[in-house]
């Protein structure tokens, strides 16, 4: 399972962008849906999780900045950025998997697909 990110693209510090990621209607309505970004030099790191039914979970430093959400209908999961900062330049990517509530933890599944460029410039 690879599905592709778009949405990414270069702006200023302060300013927001909208990332889409669409999946299949079969993998998308039963599963959770993971938001990942990978910095240069840096591990590639979970940026926010939203279940099947709607809850959600970030990473402390995008809390209060960025918002994941879904639309069933479309097969289609978002991630809202605003008040992007240098820091935040990154490719992003999305993936399917199982969020365990109890322990905050996001297990994806497939393999990555192709990432969207966010570049923040200060």
């Amino acid at each position: 399972v690879q599905l592709q990110a778009s949405g990414g693209g270069l702006v200023q510090a302060g300013g927001s962008l909208r990332l889409s990621c669409a999946a299949s209607g079969r993998i998308f309505s039963i599963n959770a849906m993971g938001w990942y970004r990978q910095a240069p030099g840096k591990q590639r790191e979970l940026v926010a999780a939203i279940t099947s039914g709607g809850g959600t979970n970030y990473a402390d430093s995008v809390k209060g900045r960025f918002t994941i959400s879904r639309d069933n209908a479309k097969n289609t999961v978002y991630l809202q950025m605003n008040s992007l900062k240098p820091e935040d330049t990154a490719v992003y990517y999305c993936r399917p998997g199982t969020y365990y509530s109890g322990s905050d933890y996001f297990a994806p599944f497939g393999s990555w697909g192709q990432g969207t460029q966010v570049t923040v410039s200060s």
